[in-house]
């Protein structure tokens, strides 16, 4: 279980016996977004606020109560934010999860199927299925998604008329020139 504390000049407020997945959630994917936390009917903001997160036993609400239950956490429990930080960017930097991915990846093949796209409108349309995400996070979902339908045979690469070979896939989707908006010809993504 891990348990919190968020401080703000003279304010501090503590939540206790959160599961993983929530804190993340609630938590932590907020916080590297930059964005407030609403936390006991109040906002934090993590440019203001400091974090401490602990790992620990569950406490009982007897352990909790007369405010008792931060000395317990730090008594018993493993500071354990810096790790928790970076296991999270780490994870927002490998990009959308699986499910996010397979769903846009079927999307895509469904978009090629009815004309080609050029990477870039790809990269917008992206933005507007997910004006939430960083621009990184975005462009991630496109490349991903493309490296992996060429690979599957589902989707062909076109420039100047011609499909593009195999041989040519990594130099040009690595190449910053083919995501750059009016740089060069246009790379065209077509069904298979």
């Amino acid at each position: 279980m891990f348990h919190l504390e968020l401080r703000q000049s003279i304010h501090v407020t503590r939540a206790f016996n959160l599961a993983r997945d929530e804190l993340e959630r609630r938590i932590l994917g907020p916080w590297l977004r930059g964005a407030a936390i609403e936390l006991n009917d109040r906002r934090w903001e993590p440019q203001r606020a400091r974090l401490t997160i602990y790992e620990g036993a569950a406490l009982g609400v007897e352990e909790i109560g007369l405010g008792r239950g931060w000395a317990q956490v730090t008594r018993t429990g493993a500071e354990v934010t810096a790790g928790l930080l970076a296991d999270a960017r780490l994870q927002a930097h490998r990009g959308p999860g699986e499910p996010v991915l397979a769903s846009f990846k079927a999307a895509l093949i469904a978009r090629c199927a009815s004309g080609p796209s050029t990477v870039g409108e790809l990269v917008a349309w992206a933005s507007e299925l997910h004006p939430g995400w960083r621009v990184s996070e975005r462009l991630g979902l496109v490349e991903r998604a493309v490296w992996e339908l060429l690979h599957q045979g589902a989707i062909e690469l076109h420039r100047e008329q011609r499909e593009v070979g195999a041989e040519e896939w990594e130099a040009l989707l690595l190449a910053w020139t083919t995501w750059a908006p009016g740089a060069g010809s246009p790379l065209l993504v077509r069904a298979s």
